[in-house]
C-alpha cells in the first residue's frame, strides 16, 4: 500500500501557495480595490470620482508606470504625496507588498475597471 502522507503534505503546501499568493507579497486587484478605496481614510475615489479632477480609471492607459510612481510619490498640483498613506494601509502591511508591488495591485485594479 502507498504511503499517502507525503503527498497530503505536499498537496496542503501547494493549496497555501496559491491561496496565500497574496500574503506573500504578490500584488493582487483585490488589494488594489482596498488601496483606492481605503488612502487617506477616505479612498482615491474621493477626489478622483468628482470632475474636473482626473478619472484615475482612463489615467492609468494614459500614464506608464514610471508617471504614475512619480505622481503617488512626489504629488502633482492639488494631489498630495501618497505612497506614505498606501504603505501604510493595513492590506498593504498584511501583504508585505513592496512599494513597487502596491503600485503594480493599484495598476490591476484600475485596469481591471470598477465593479
Amino acid at each position: 500500500m502507498m504511503n499517502v502522507k507525503p503527498l497530503k503534505g505536499l498537496l496542503l503546501i501547494a493549496g497555501l501557495v496559491v491561496a496565500g499568493a497574496s500574503l506573500a507579497g504578490e500584488p493582487t486587484a483585490e488589494i488594489g480595490e482596498k488601496i483606492y478605496t481605503r488612502a487617506f481614510g477616505r479612498g482615491c475615489g474621493t477626489c478622483h470620482d468628482v470632475q474636473p479632477n482626473p478619472n484615475l480609471f482612463e489615467s492609468v492607459n494614459k500614464l506608464s508606470k514610471e508617471e504614475l510612481t512619480k505622481v503617488l510619490v512626489e504629488g502633482r498640483n492639488a494631489m498630495p504625496k501618497a505612497m506614505d498613506q498606501i504603505m501604510a494601509l493595513g492590506p498593504v502591511k498584511s501583504a508585505g507588498l513592496t512599494q513597487d508591488q502596491a503600485i503594480d495591485a493599484l495598476i490591476a485594479y484600475l485596469k481591471a475597471g470598477k465593479k
